[in-house]
């Protein structure tokens, strides 16, 4: 997080630690905001790679997941970083601004998937750049987010869908879902920014995005489950970030035998935890049929207006359809097993 930035968030009551607004005073009020009025919140959790120079596309297609022919100056996109066993590095949400292609993903990632990334440059002509502190990137979510966008932007967001992005000026606009945008710009034009959705919209902590991401069900791999799932585990194929009608890329082979084989065994699922504990992303899920051994991981965790923790959690389809799911062990809470807000593939 940029110093400037995150001096001006301490002294309008923001609790920092390790690069991530925990709160801004009051974590049960802010979640009931998150849930019923708007919010605004600081994304500096969430970590930025510029890619530049003339091969920068060809170099992405040949890396990620995602068809980057799809994205464009107006068009974002899901993907995903694979090893070449086709398991999950990083996954991430990528646009394009000017001639740079941007990927955000957690900051606890960025340095790591750089330095691998920037192994398979070679002669390329492609510059990876680690801007995470350069730039700032502020979500607003809620029924006033698109037109208190509009006030300060004059950028209509009331009929963009998800995905969709608007350039204005020193403002890069991309609609997360419905009443979500995420607002990217300079350290200068922030503060103003945040000036005006302060006034109008309730500052909240990160963990109050993470569950906005958990119930639009958008997978965020952390360190915790890196290399333990294919991107169809983690519903990719169901929010477009992976193609089957691109080249090779690390693990495509995998990916595509598992889509046209009809092997996928794991699905990722939402769902509601009843406890006082933690939960935590890699936390194990049991149940009656898989004997000792476990029928999921949990993915993200975040804590729910409604007490306990909702979870997007990879779990045994079979165990799903036939036995209850329990949180660590046998004798756990019981998951509820929620609705996603997409229809998965067949």
């Amino acid at each position: 997080m940029n110093p400037v930035w995150q001096t001006y968030l301490r002294n309008h009551h923001a609790v920092i630690e390790n690069n991530c607004v925990i709160h801004f005073g009051d974590n049960a009020t802010e979640l009931e905001g998150t849930k019923t009025g708007t919010i605004a919140s600081d994304l500096s959790h969430y970590g930025l790679i510029r890619f530049s120079g003339n091969d920068a596309p060809s170099y992405l297609q040949s890396q990620f997941s995602c068809d980057i022919r799809e994205i464009n100056l107006k068009k974002a996109q899901y993907g995903s970083y694979c090893n070449p066993k086709g398991r999950v590095l990083a996954s991430f949400l990528l646009w394009q601004q000017d001639d740079n292609f941007f990927m955000q993903l957690p900051i606890s990632l960025c340095i790591s998937i750089q330095k691998r990334l920037s192994l398979y440059v070679l002669r390329a002509n492609v510059q990876l750049n680690n801007v995470s502190d350069t730039l700032v990137r502020i979500g607003i979510a809620g029924q006033n987010a698109a037109s208190l966008t509009e006030e300060i932007t004059g950028s209509s967001c009331n009929l963009i869908q998800p995905t969709q992005v608007i350039h204005n000026k020193n403002i890069t606009i991309i609609s997360l879902a419905q009443n979500r945008l995420e607002l990217i710009t300079s350290i200068e034009n922030a503060i103003p920014l945040w000036e005006h959705f302060s006034q109008n919209a309730k500052p909240v902590g990160a963990n109050c995005w993470n569950w906005l991401d958990i119930q639009s069900g958008i997978p965020v791999i952390l360190p915790e489950t890196q290399e333990q799932f294919l991107p169809q585990m983690i519903n990719l194929d169901a929010i477009g970030g992976i193609s089957f009608k691109k080249g090779c890329y690390p693990g495509q082979e995998i990916v595509a035998r598992t889509q046209y084989l009809g092997k996928l065994k794991r699905r990722m699922f939402l769902a509601h935890i009843a406890t006082a504990e933690v939960a935590r992303a890699g936390d194990e899920l049991y149940s009656i049929d898989m004997d000792d051994q476990s029928s999921g991981n949990i993915i993200n965790a975040a804590l729910s207006p409604n007490g306990g923790f909702d979870i997007l959690a990879v779990i045994q389809q079979s165990s799903v359809d036939s036995s209850e799911i329990h949180w660590q062990s046998l004798q756990g809470p019981v998951l509820q097993i929620k609705s996603l807000p997409y229809s998965l593939p067949a």
